[in-house]
Order: structure tokens, then sequence, then C-alpha cells
């Protein structure tokens, strides 16, 4: 049974939870979520979730990543999900906190991006498809409420193309 650091909204550890607990009950938690960046800047790696994922399945996301588990910091979270989600071995660097809502789901996201051109191997439990799309092509899509996109992967890269 997988145990996910809970926190409160200011992203300050409180204890610890089942997952299926922090979803039932829409309890605060770390994120570490990781934009994929190619080599000469130009494109983002975009991909679509599995029909079979048990939040916002069968959406587009132009980041990966996944929930901090307990003993675990976010940068380690941010390495291995990129890991596993899209087969990139690699350190990601830290770009932001920020935290996210949309009902019950809440969590504070550290906001990494990494630099690749791959190659790419998904996890198939997790990612249906992936490819590149333009920096400026995501900035677009992001604003068009018709994107068939996951709401956080939407006010996440937005926030991040601010940044960036």
């Amino acid at each position: 049974m997988e145990h996910v650091v809970v926190v409160s909204p200011d992203g300050t550890p409180i204890g610890t939870a089942t997952r299926a607990r922090m979803r039932a009950e829409g309890l605060w938690h770390l994120c570490a979520v990781i934009v994929v960046r190619s080599l000469d800047g130009t494109r983002l790696y975009v991909h679509r979730r599995t029909d079979t994922k048990d939040v916002y399945p069968g959406l587009y996301d132009p980041t990966c990543g996944g929930v901090v588990a307990v003993g675990e910091t976010p940068d380690e979270c941010a390495v291995r999900e990129l890991a596993e989600e899209l087969g990139v071995v690699a350190a990601p660097e830290f770009r932001f906190s920020t935290p996210f809502v949309d009902g019950t789901i809440r969590y504070v996201a550290h906001v990494y991006e990494v630099r690749s051109d791959g190659p790419f191997t998904h996890q198939p439990e997790e990612v249906a498809w992936g490819g590149w799309m333009g920096v400026d092509e995501v900035r677009v899509l992001a604003e068009d409420p018709g994107w068939p996109v996951v709401p956080d992967g939407r006010a996440l890269i937005r926030e991040w193309l601010r940044w960036a």
C-alpha cells in the first residue's frame, strides 16, 4: 500500500496517508511535475494519459510527474517519475513551487525542467501517446478551452511559460 506525504496548503509536511485515503479525502499532498523541453529549447514533450488513469484519464498533459511518496524528496520523485513515465534518466532542475486546487485534488507542485531529446520509453499503464509540440503551439493550446488537457497540466504549463 503506497503512502504519501500529507502537507498543509503552504507545503509544510504534517503527516502521511495512503494514496487511497489522500484521494478519497482530498488531502493536501506534494507532487513533482516535470516540463520536458528539447535540447534546442523550441519544443515541449506532451503525452496523452491512458484511459485507465484514476485521475484525468485520456487527457493530454504537457508535463509528467506524480505524487511524492513517504521517505522521498520532491527532487527524488522528479527523477523517479521522469524515468518511470518517459524512460528518461536525468536530474531535472527545480524551477518553482505553487499550489494547485481542482475540487478535491489539492497539492503543492514542485515544478522542474529537464532538457532532453529522448529517446522516450512510455510506461504503458500511464502513457498512451507522446510527442513533440512547439513551445508556441503549447502556449496557444493552453489558452484554448477546447484542448482536452489535464487541468493541472494547463495551469502549471501556463505558469511555467510565464516563468520561462
